[in-house]
């Protein structure tokens, strides 16, 4: 299947049929359909390591990407060693064209702090883009709980990829009715291996100097940019979505 054949029309079909489907299902689905044209990209938070899971279970070989800023906590990656070992599979690591000391040589020390969405869309949006190139399914771990930015974000969506090339890519997103609890609940039933900073009050994990541990009664994004009117790194807004009807 093409992606630039597909209309919103069909998108729409889609999530009345997933409006109410396990996970399972609609990961099935997606492997049905598209197969290794579908790939799990994953930041290693909670989400992403349940529906890795599920899908291992079940036998449905996706590819899985995360994205190496240069920037991740060493308990971060720690925990991808951990989580290819108890996986039994490769996980993809997507970085940026320069090392963090020469984005320091062209764009000056520090730029997460003078300007961080320059720095995110080169150490993480680039990234992603050229992966995002290679396929037809983007499956994530979002979920409408984390944040009211992600309040309203559907099972199946449509993106624009590339409108020279006429080409859209699906975003899948099975996780997005699981509540934390849910979450947390499976990690402990199947032994996942997490990253140990969610102990120590660190709800969501992404580089090291933009990420702090939450307080009572924060979402579980509050942590993310301190200081800044900022709530998403790009990832997730850089390509236009195309309504389905």
């Amino acid at each position: 299947m093409k992606m630039k054949t597909l209309e919103p029309e069909q998108i729409a079909q889609w999530n009345r049929t997933f409006q109410d489907a396990p996970t399972e299902a609609i990961l099935d689905w997606a492997w049905g359909q598209f197969g290794r044209r579908a790939a799990i990209g994953t930041s290693f938070q909670g989400a992403g390591l349940v529906m890795t899971h599920i899908a291992r279970s079940r036998g449905l070989d996706f590819p899985v990407f995360t994205v190496d800023t240069g920037l991740l906590f060493p308990e971060t990656l720690a925990l991808k060693k951990r989580l290819e070992e108890f996986f039994g599979l490769e996980i993809e690591a997507l970085t940026p064209e320069l090392t963090v000391e020469q984005q320091a040589e062209r764009h000056g020390a520090e730029l997460w702090k003078s300007q961080p969405d320059d720095c995110c869309w080169m150490r993480k949006v680039v990234p992603l883009q050229k992966k995002l190139e290679t396929l037809d399914v983007w499956i994530t771990g979002l979920r409408r709980e984390q944040s009211d930015t992600r309040s309203d974000i559907e099972i199946v969506e449509l993106y624009e990829f590339d409108p020279v090339l006429n080409r859209d890519i699906v975003k899948l997103n099975p996780m997005a009715r699981w509540k934390r609890e849910e979450i947390w609940n499976y990690l402990g039933r199947h032994g996942i291996p997490y990253n140990p900073l969610h102990d120590r009050g660190y709800h969501s994990i992404g580089c090291w100097p933009c990420t702090r541990a939450v307080g009572e009664g924060e979402d579980e994004r509050a942590g993310r940019w301190t200081g800044f009117r900022k709530t998403e790194c790009g990832i997730h807004t850089f390509l236009e979505k195309k309504k389905a009807s």
